[in-house]
């Protein structure tokens, strides 16, 4: 096996080959930030019209249960399929990226505004209650009041969550987008070696994953001190 991938590996590593893994190590981290962040907004405002009292709004509050309760049970690979013929049943003609991009900002809207609502629950009661006699509206309050406590309560958890996206979206290979797995697969069905493709494969993922790692210690330890203090 050794004397193979010593025999392959200048071919493997060519230019093009590098090109090829780097757009798909993009693609990667793409599917992951831009999921994170659209499910950060959206997670924000459910989470907050969850908060509201307004008969009006206990159907909108119903549904915002139903769909959180529902895409954080249902596997990734599950969810992704229903885009995917949603998208065919509807005639809508989109990239596999887009098909990919959507199920993920689906999943991510639905963890990260769960977070969001254990968030705002980790804010004694008083607060809000305080808030709401001095006739503050629910924004005012949110803003004013609970965000800049509930954020260092949020963010670590968001942060792991988007780490754990990077590795689930390796699923997205099952409709043919072009992220790191797929791209495993590829030059893997070209010859070459599984263990020399495989483990170029797993030492990329942990290039992109270790640094936001840290990051998120290092910035699980400002907030740690920051509550301290």
């Amino acid at each position: 096996m050794w004397d193979r991938i010593v025999e392959e590996a200048p071919r493997f590593f060519s230019y093009y080959n590098w090109i090829f893994l780097l757009e798909a190590m993009l693609a990667t981290f793409l599917l992951s930030a831009v999921g994170c962040v659209f499910g950060f907004v959206a997670g924000f405002f459910l989470a907050a019209t969850r908060r509201t009292s307004a008969k009006a709004l206990i159907p909108i509050r119903g549904v915002i249960v139903l769909f959180i309760e529902l895409f954080r049970r249902i596997p990734f690979l599950v969810t992704l399929m229903l885009v995917f013929f949603a998208f065919q049943v509807l005639k809508i003609d989109v990239s596999v990226f887009t098909v990919a991009l959507v199920t993920v900002c689906i999943i991510a809207t639905a963890f990260i505004a769960e977070i969001i609502r254990s968030g705002f629950e980790a804010i004694h009661a008083n607060q809000w209650d305080t808030a709401a006699a001095m006739n503050m509206s629910l924004w005012q309050v949110l803003r004013y009041v609970i965000m800049p406590q509930a954020w260092k309560v949020i963010l670590p958890p968001v942060f792991g969550f988007f780490l754990l996206f990077i590795k689930d979206t390796a699923l997205a290979s099952q409709i043919g987008v072009v992220e790191l797995t797929y791209a495993g697969k590829v030059l893997n069905n070209k010859g070459f070696s599984a263990a020399l493709v495989f483990g170029t494969i797993l030492v990329l993922y942990f290039a992109l994953s270790y640094p936001l790692a840290r990051f998120g210690v290092w910035m699980e330890a400002r907030l740690a001190t920051s509550r301290n203090r």
